[in-house]
């Protein structure tokens, strides 16, 4: 349960503005490591729920990801403008 509680709260927190970006790609490495480790053991349902927390805990990684790239590149944009001046 831990591992789908962690890949939810780093879904939320990627999505909040500021620092909540890298609190998000922190708690997504995370679920995916505990959620990969609880698919080996376990029962069917508690392997279940695992491989769905490391998919949600990608997921969300991948979307912390692509914000943070999203990110780099504007500011590389305003540097390029300010430059030119």
């Amino acid at each position: 349960m831990l591992p789908l509680a962690l890949a939810v709260a780093s879904l939320v927190a990627a999505a909040l503005p500021g620092g909540g970006l890298f609190v998000g790609l922190g708690l997504g490495i995370a679920a995916v490591g505990l959620g990969l480790r609880g698919t080996r053991r376990g029962s069917g349902a508690a392997r279940l729920c695992c491989a769905g927390a490391a998919t949600l805990a990608m997921v969300a990684v991948a979307l912390a990801t692509a914000r943070y790239a999203v990110t780099l590149a504007a500011l590389d944009r305003l540097i390029a403008i300010a430059d030119a001046r």
